[in-house]
């Protein structure tokens, strides 16, 4: 099943391995650089399904730091367009995260610290920046206050996912993926743990819900209809008292009605600066998210991408022969090894004569192959 086709929507995938958006910090004034299209580039000829363009601002303010991708201005379209082609010309599908950090925005690069700015990172040029969040209480001690949303603020920015919707597709993307986990604004507007408004965005889950759905729809609307839309979602806040499992399946639901095709399930961030957390609830092992993805699978209706130390062709094949997924992605696991769909496809069999590979490469590992053969050397 690994390697079936996979349409959604208008959109054919060649085999249903995802590679996750994985953010590298290395943009200048939001745009992408040459780093960008050899680090996705690697991927899209390393077999993959969909390759994923990192969590990329809708606003300024929405930045986590300094080094993200922005989609905030039509002056980036024009270099995610050459990323989306290249992809596109290796049969990957290119998609794009839409990302707002809310009150994690206006904080260091991961080599600097990963925390708060500091008086080095502003020797170096960068400066803190006004953020805002559903409420004025920050990540943590250190950390710069939001400012809380006000009337005005949620029409602002429903406009910049309107119009990063708008520049996705200017761009050539084929898929999008809105970004309400780990933490960042759309998260935060949905835990508990971090929103405690008393208007009509606030207290039980549907007020909490609100804005979120409203994104969504506004994107919807805004995205061409023959193109899928994906959500991540935090499927547990993994701290006592937050965002439950049972919330997500609700909060998948509603997506369903607005036109979501794909639920991304991942988990925690919601507190503190990094979302591999060293103290959390669920062990992280391989696979510690695909029981999310069942579950939300089964009692949404809604198709799923799994998540999360999923290691192996075979450990991702077992999975959806379960039905515990429709997708199965790998982030770090593919900065390890970017080949890592036509290698699965060597382990599950599925691929002997390298017909997989780009062309260029196909053409000299058959031949290898045949040395190795001659030689008596099993690979």
């Amino acid at each position: 099943m690994l390697f079936d086709k996979l349409k959604i929507r208008d959109v054919e995938l060649r085999n249903r391995i995802v590679v996750s958006p994985m953010c590298q910090y290395s943009a200048r004034d939001g745009e992408v650089t040459d780093w960008h299209l050899v680090h996705l580039g690697k991927f899209a000829q390393g077999g993959a399904g969909i390759v994923f363009v990192e969590a990329t601002a809708v606003e300024k303010r929405g930045r986590i730091t300094h080094g993200d991708t922005g989609i905030w201005d039509d002056a980036h379209i024009a270099g995610l367009k050459r990323i989306a082609s290249f992809i596109r010309s290796q049969k990957a599908i290119p998609a794009i995260q839409l990302a707002h950090a809310g009150r994690k925005a206006s904080m260091a690069r991961p080599w600097y610290g990963n925390g708060p700015l500091t008086q080095a990172d502003f020797d170096r040029g960068e400066s803190a920046w006004s953020i805002v969040a559903p409420t004025e209480t920050p990540i943590g001690e250190g950390w710069i206050a939001p400012r809380a949303f006000k009337k005005g603020d949620f029409e602002v920015v429903l406009s910049a996912y309107r119009q990063a919707a708008r520049r996705a597709h200017a761009a050539g993307f084929e898929i999008v993926e809105l970004h309400a986990a780990h933490g960042y604004l759309l998260h935060t507007f949905l835990s508990p743990l971090s929103n405690d408004r008393t208007d009509e965005y606030g207290g039980g889950i549907e007020n909490r819900m609100r804005f979120p759905l409203e994104v969504a729809k506004a994107v919807r609307e805004s995205w061409p209809a023959g193109k899928p839309l994906f959500v991540r979602c935090s499927s547990i806040d993994d701290v006592e008292g937050g965002w439950s499992i049972e919330d997500t399946v609700a909060f998948a639901k509603n997506l369903k009605t607005i036109g979501v095709d794909v639920i991304d399930c991942s988990s925690g961030g919601i507190l503190g600066s990094a979302t591999a957390a060293t103290k959390t609830l669920v062990p992280r092992v391989p696979g510690f998210q695909l029981p999310f993805s069942e579950r939300i699978r089964k009692e949404s209706g809604l198709k799923t991408m799994a998540v999360g130390l999923i290691l192996s062709g075979t450990q991702a094949e077992e999975a959806l022969q379960a039905g515990r997924a429709d997708l199965i992605a790998v982030g770090r696991e593919a900065l390890y090894d970017p080949n890592w769909p036509v290698h699965a496809a060597r382990e599950l069999g599925v691929d002997p004569d390298y017909a997989m590979w780009p062309e260029q490469y196909g053409w000299w590992l058959t031949r290898r192959e045949a040395v190795l053969k001659k030689a008596g050397i099993r690979r």
